[in-house]
């Protein structure tokens, strides 16, 4: 594929993809809509959302405006939503081909996993990089339970902290917790509340995006097994 220019003068082969995962009600959508509106005019972004049988969150995000709606494309998988981001990613991968083309130079294609549990990841086939999303709401103890997602994704996000209180929960527990199993990997506490946080998540998303285009980021893979041993 052709080099193309992107608003800020700079050249890369394709956009940035990447992946937001993580079970069911964890404010995935939300946090998209939150990047949208923050970057939208920094950058230029386009959306594939995953759903089961309908194209909810898609619907979701246009009636928000946080795009223009024919850059918002909608996924419906069919089955198990990991098995669309991780085990054949074809629908997925040709909705973002297809955005990227339509609406070239993009400088980021978000993808967005229908909600799922703590083992679902992308595949390196389909993401650069991927989010994994978990909130206060689930319990404190969520974060300790570790996961491919929870361990290994580029940045781990501990969603929608402004509940925490009303749900008895220590958010610097649960940083402290994620933290001693993430090998220095990034974790943020996040509420779309709260600016410092939310400027905190759009920094990360640009130096992501600049380590892509100047090609020095390389996507891994988290796995979907936690380590484990044989006995016997």
């Amino acid at each position: 594929m052709p080099e193309h220019e992107h608003r800020d003068g700079s050249a890369a082969s394709r956009p940035l993809r990447l992946g937001i995962a993580g079970p069911v009600g964890t404010g995935k959508s939300t946090l998209i809509a939150t990047l949208c509106r923050q970057l939208a005019d920094e950058l230029e972004l386009a959306v594939v959302t995953n759903d089961i049988y309908t194209d909810e969150d898609a619907r979701m995000l246009r009636a928000a405006g946080v795009l223009p709606v024919e850059r918002i494309r909608a996924v419906e998988t069919g089955a198990c939503p990991h098995t669309a981001i991780r085990d054949d990613v074809t629908a997925n991968l040709i909705a973002v081909e297809d955005l990227e083309r339509a609406f070239r130079p993009l400088d980021v294609v978000l993808v967005e996993s229908g909600g799922d549990n703590l083992t679902a990841t992308f595949s390196p086939a389909l993401v650069d990089a991927q989010i994994f999303c978990i909130d206060v709401a689930g319990g404190g103890d969520v974060a300790r339970k570790g996961g491919p997602g929870i361990e290994r994704a580029d940045l781990l996000v501990i969603n929608k902290t402004d509940l925490a209180e009303h749900v008895d929960v220590d958010v610097a527990r649960m940083i402290t917790d994620a933290s001693s199993v993430r090998s220095g990997l990034p974790t943020l506490a996040l509420s779309r509340t709260d600016p410092t946080a939310v400027g905190d998540l759009c920094k990360w998303v640009h130096h992501l995006v600049a380590e892509h285009r100047r090609g020095e980021h390389t996507a891994v893979d988290p796995g979907p097994m936690a380590p484990h041993v044989h006995h016997g």
